[in-house]
């Protein structure tokens, strides 16, 4: 069988979801080439499990076009920092001349030229690129991870956010059910719509801060665009999370996507996870 082509494969932080779509995929005996931006020792139990481990960085065609040898399918996720178009225009352009034939790329759930915040905007022009190539895009445009809630609080005891009031209302999902998505459209023959919508809960902050045992406080912008750059520490991250918490604030509650979306249990044959259970089960 050819390899399937998985970056993010070392995993992060704030989802890890190229780590997990490896890892559900090696435990399913198919064949995993992973590409990671440095082979460490998070990469070590990949290579116990069977992975082909390729180290390299994503915007440099030389590095993507021997990891794309005889790939037919991968899946694509990038980290919330700068480069990301310049990645996907590489994929892109070495994809189709690879023949790959499904890519499945992460993306946001409000993707869209005029969302409201830059990397948002970002992903729809990504989007774009990766539909122009004709390798098969699917995107999985999912909602806010429960991780990003965790890192959020940290070791402050408190989910301090610029929401606004505790009843502002987020859509939320566990990254293990995107990567669920993810290996398992990755798996499946035929026809898969081209935009997946995913989000697994819906909830407002003051109950989500409940589950997680912490108070919620709002805050000024500024002063989490500050706090954020002290654990973070890049502006583009830092300038796409505090975007997106304000508008969440400015939304409301009746957003067209604020709902649970079927495609996680389809993909994954069980219902999404719960905040609670994610907490119950850290």
């Amino acid at each position: 069988m050819e390899p399937i082509l998985v970056t993010g494969a070392a995993g992060g932080n704030q989802g890890g979801t190229g780590r997990r779509v490896a890892e559900t995929l090696l435990r399913a005996g198919l064949p995993v080439r992973a590409f990671v931006h440095r082979d460490d020792g998070r990469v070590a139990e990949l290579k116990d499990l069977g992975a082909e481990v390729v180290a390299g960085d994503l915007r440099e065609i030389t590095a993507v076009t021997p990891a794309l040898h005889g790939v037919r399918r991968a899946y694509f996720t990038y980290p919330v920092t700068a480069g990301m178009i310049d990645a996907t225009a590489v994929l892109a352009a070495v994809g189709r001349q690879a023949g790959l034939e499904r890519v499945v790329a992460t993306s946001q759930l409000g993707s869209d030229p005029q969302a409201g915040t830059p990397h948002m905007r970002r992903h729809w022009v990504a989007e774009q690129v990766l539909d122009t190539a004709g390798i098969g895009a699917v995107h999985l445009r999912a909602a806010v991870f429960f991780e990003n809630l965790r890192v959020a609080i940290g070791d402050r005891g408190e989910l301090a956010l610029p929401l606004g009031s505790p009843d502002t209302v987020l859509p939320l999902i566990a990254g293990e059910d995107v990567a669920g998505v993810g290996a398992g459209v990755l798996r499946t023959e035929g026809p898969v719509d081209p935009v997946l919508w995913l989000a697994g809960e819906i909830m407002t902050v003051g109950e989500a801060a409940e589950i997680l045992g912490v108070p919620y406080r709002n805050v000024d912008p500024a002063e989490w665009s500050e706090w954020a750059m002290t654990v973070y520490r890049d502006e583009v991250a830092v300038e796409h999370l505090t975007h997106l918490w304000t508008m969440f604030a400015a939304i409301g509650s009746g957003h067209e996507l604020f709902r649970v979306t079927e495609s996680i249990e389809r993909f994954t044959g069980r219902p999404p996870i719960t905040l609670r259970e994610f907490v119950d089960g850290a």
